[in-house]
Order: structure tokens, then C-alpha cells, then sequence
């Protein structure tokens, strides 16, 4: 009789531990598609700033190294690992919010309607990502939390479950960066 009741308790145990092993799976596919999006809307911002720098160029007398910084911080948001990407993203969004302001001064270029389609279209894009961004820290939470919850914790490390790295935007990051034309 004894040995029904251990042998019960041990397909409990088997069962919970299945149980516990596909919702972290979940969650950690949850994490990951919601970083892909946040790479998706990142992709569309980097293809539309050479649109944005081209349009620049035309209606006003920027300097080319200017220009040339935000090709580069576009270039190194392209290419920074996951875990760089929220400095390399912040620098580039405050220089393209630095674009935007200057702009201004220039009346021409204030009422071309491809300029303001860009802006619109770079605006739109950046609350978009500010809400993948929360979305993904969300499941990084959650994935978090459960990992690090008992009984969870007994199955995860063993499972091979780690926690992920959260999208942050370092605190000196989210100034805008000193762009002059």
C-alpha cells in the first residue's frame, strides 16, 4: 500500500514538474517575440531615416557631420547587442528628437509635407516601441518572478531557465543629446 502512495506522490511530482516546465517555456516565448517586435518597429525607424536625413539635406544648410552622427548612431542601434541596445536606441532617439526641434528654424523645410509625413511616421513609431518595450519588460517580469518563485525555483535552474535582461534605457541616456547644425 505504501508503495502506491510513493509511487502516486512521484506522478504528482512528475506531473507538477511537466506543468511547471511548459508555462516558463511559454513565458520565455512570450519574452522573445515581444523583443522581436521591439526589433521590428526598430527596423522600420532605421529605414526611415535615411528618408528623414535625404529630406533634410534638400531645404536646409546642415552641416554634413551632423548628418553623419545620426547615420552612425543609426548604424551602431543596428548593430548593438541586446543588452547595449537601450543606450545605443536612447542616443539615437534624442538625436533624431534634437532633428525635430532645430527644425523649426527652418520654415521651408517646417512645411514640406515629407518632412512632416517623416515626423509623423517617426512619432508614431516611437510610442510604438515605447509600448513594445513595456510589454516586453512585462513578460520579462512575469518570466522573473515565476523563475525565481518556489516551488518553480526548484524546477527552473535545473531546467535550464535563466532570467532575461530587461530593455532599460540608462537614466544619463534619456537626455537628449547635443546635436548642432
Amino acid at each position: 500500500m505504501i508503495i502506491y502512495i510513493l509511487l502516486g506522490l512521484a506522478i504528482l511530482i512528475g506531473f507538477y514538474g511537466i506543468s511547471i516546465f511548459n508555462r516558463l517555456v511559454r513565458m520565455r516565448n512570450e519574452a522573445e517575440e515581444a523583443f522581436k517586435t521591439i526589433d521590428i518597429f526598430l527596423k522600420q525607424r532605421y529605414d526611415l531615416i535615411p528618408n528623414l536625413i535625404n529630406t533634410i539635406k534638400g531645404y536646409t544648410a546642415y552641416e554634413s557631420s551632423t548628418l553623419e552622427k545620426i547615420v552612425n548612431l543609426r548604424s551602431q542601434a543596428m548593430s548593438a547587442a541586446p543588452a547595449e541596445k537601450g543606450a545605443s536606441e536612447a542616443a539615437l532617439a534624442g538625436a533624431l528628437k534634437s532633428v525635430f526641434a532645430l527644425a523649426e528654424n527652418y520654415p521651408d523645410l517646417k512645411a514640406n509635407q515629407e518632412f512632416l509625413q517623416l515626423q509623423e511616421t517617426l512619432t508614431n513609431l516611437e510610442e510604438s516601441i515605447q509600448r513594445a518595450r513595456r510589454y516586453y519588460n512585462a513578460t520579462v517580469r512575469d518570466l522573473s518572478t515565476a523563475i525565481e518563485s518556489f516551488p518553480n525555483n526548484l524546477f527552473a535552474g535545473p531546467l535550464g531557465f535563466q532570467k532575461m535582461e530587461y530593455f532599460d534605457v540608462p537614466q544619463n541616456e534619456t537626455q537628449n543629446v547635443d546635436v548642432r547644425f
